[in-house]
């Protein structure tokens, strides 16, 4: 009579390259039958014997068949996130003219980071992100100007993603802060996109005073694990 022992999970992993493999290995011995590999069939001659022999055969076949074609187990993704921020203030050129939201400094990243030009911020997952931002406005003369905030993703100007704001007077300091959430995939880029009627509105940054710590112009704080 043999003396049939499956083989250990160490065994299995000498010709196996992997733990999905390896598992599905210790299943298909549980479709050998123990007569058939610990000898306890007294004859191979009889015909229920042989039958058995290969009813396991074919099963393994089976299994093997249905292994080739299994996809492969995909476990699952860390959640992905970033904060960042910027310490210098950003001014428009132009009036009536786009312009990113730029970031000069990462917080936290995990598969989220800044890209060149420094207004786009990549994921490097597929997923449902929210971005949540506070930018630091400031208008440096009198009167009245409106600035503009809206998201782009990939360079295309994102559907109804825009808001107004006026600002009145010299100094006048106000924060627009809101978050947006979009699907993305690996590889994408988001921008902060925004303009002015006025040249005297600025995303202003200011130098700690204590007890205050520094004020950033502009403040991002990007998570996928909101679902």
């Amino acid at each position: 009579m043999a003396n049939y022992i499956k083989p250990t999970r160490n065994d299995l992993a000498k010709f196996l390259p992997d733990q999905r493999l390896i598992r599905a290995f210790e299943e298909l011995f549980n479709y050998v039958p123990t007569g058939v590999v610990d000898g306890s069939v007294d004859s191979y001659n009889s015909q229920a014997a042989s039958q058995q022999a290969i009813d396991s055969i074919t099963q393994l076949s089976q299994q093997v068949a249905l292994l080739a074609l299994a996809p492969p187990v995909v476990p699952d993704k860390a959640p992905r996130y970033g904060t960042f921020y910027d310490t210098t203030a950003q001014t428009a050129a132009a009036i009536n003219t786009a312009y990113g939201v730029t970031f000069n400094s990462t917080d936290l990243s995990f598969g989220v980071r800044i890209g060149t030009p420094a207004s786009r911020i990549y994921v490097d997952s597929e997923g449902v992100y929210n971005f949540q931002f506070s930018l630091q406005l400031d208008k440096v003369s009198g009167g009245v100007g409106l600035f503009y905030l809206w998201a782009r993703i990939n360079g295309v100007d994102q559907a109804n993603s825009a808001t107004q704001i006026r600002l009145q007077g010299n100094n006048a300091e106000t924060v627009a802060a809101w978050n947006f959430v979009y699907k993305m995939n690996a590889g994408d880029y988001l921008e902060l996109m925004w303009s002015v009627d006025t040249v005297d509105i600025t995303i202003q940054a200011f130098a700690a005073a204590p007890p205050v710590p520094g004020i950033p112009s502009a403040i991002l704080s990007v998570t996928n694990n909101i679902s």
